[in-house]
């Protein structure tokens, strides 16, 4: 059966005759078409090329499709269930949904300005490094929250809590791995997350230079560029591939319980921040296992995995929340370990060796 990829998804539309073609109008999503307003990636030939040759190859079918005969747009691998209850169980309104796209464009109108030019770096209190970028960007999205939705919190990396009536509670990390981006590695991302009562119910990973945005919301399947997604199932845990930030995460307890793991997956692999988790989603990865995160660092991530069928929790199992009455109480914001698997069997699995 024929199929087009964009940035590396196949994609099918079924008709009545049996051959498979893209719909013009989910190769317009899948690339950020005007609706978005995004600019047609560079790395991809252009628009117009794309779409004649396209249209040239299936002329034939796209006659079917004009007077109605393509009946449905599937992608090629099949979505599986929602994974949590309490996710699919909640609502996104669209207007939510429209402001992060909101946010993603102007945080990536900044932090793209900044990429790959000189800037000076600071070490926060925690030795993490900062940057103009990342301050600028998130400047900007609390502005946009507050003229949109003025009684939203917000919690920031850079800005902190910031809570009015505690309901809903904006999530930002305007650079998630700033060190790859001082260094000029295009794997950072913006992390936009919309909790519901501590619930994460929207979520935002946009690569601005690479032109990939994933989106999940709750009661909707995840996206990547408009198209959607779905995890994969892996098999044995010794057959997973799996993604961490940095062996230096883990310490201690924490370091000895990833060896374990490390110990029986097919490849660890290293360097992607949130990148990894996109990649999880979009069925390119197993298993993503991360320590020493704060709620910035992964809020944003889990409607993202789960929308595509995957599973996050901490490594006891229980799904991440924010929790707002420690924050408010002032209690130092605690580190997280995390793992996100693409189905439950390996989720189970990695959890029972994390645990030994």
């Amino acid at each position: 059966m024929p199929q087009v990829l964009l940035y590396g998804f196949p994609t099918r539309v079924s008709c009545p005759s049996g051959r498979a073609v893209p719909s013009r109008a989910n190769l317009a999503r899948a690339c950020h078409g005007a609706q978005q307003k995004h600019a047609w990636p560079s790395a991809c030939i252009s628009q117009r090329d794309y779409f004649s040759a396209v249209l040239g190859s299936f002329s034939n079918v796209f006659g079917a499709l004009q007077k109605g005969g393509v009946r449905s747009y599937r992608s090629t691998r099949p979505r599986r269930a929602a994974a949590q209850t309490a996710f699919a169980s909640a609502e996104c309104s669209e207007e939510f949904v429209e402001l992060a796209h909101k946010l993603a464009d102007a945080a990536g109108e900044i932090t793209s300005a900044y990429f790959r030019t000189k800037l000076d770096v600071e070490n926060k209190g925690d030795e993490s490094p900062v940057t103009v970028a990342d301050r600028a960007a998130e400047v900007k999205m609390r502005e946009l929250i507050n003229e949109a939705f003025p009684d939203h919190g917000v919690y920031g990396e850079e800005g902190g809590l910031d809570i009015r009536k505690g309901e809903y509670v904006w999530v930002l990390d305007p650079i998630d791995g700033t060190k790859s981006f001082i260094t000029g590695k295009p794997l950072f991302g913006t992390l936009i997350a919309l909790v519901k009562d501590g619930n994460p119910i929207l979520g935002i990973i946009d690569q601005c230079i690479l032109k990939e945005r994933w989106v999940g919301a709750a009661g909707r399947p995840s996206t990547l560029n408009g198209v959607e997604i779905c995890t994969r199932k892996c098999g044995p845990v010794g057959e997973a591939f799996m993604y961490s930030t940095t062996p230096l995460m883990f310490e201690g307890d924490t370091l000895r319980q990833y060896n374990q793991l490390a110990e029986k997956v097919r490849i660890p692999m290293f360097g992607c921040d949130c990148y990894a988790y996109g990649l999880l989603a979009a069925g390119f990865c197993d298993l993503v296992v991360e320590a020493d995160l704060k709620p910035y660092d992964f809020m944003a991530l889990v409607p993202v995995v789960e929308g595509a069928g995957g599973i996050l929790t901490d490594w006891q199992g229980q799904r991440v929340k924010l929790d707002l009455t420690s924050m408010l109480d002032g209690s130092p914001s605690r580190a997280y370990e995390v793992i996100a698997a693409g189905d439950q069997a390996t989720h189970e699995a990695a959890m029972q060796i994390l645990n030994e």
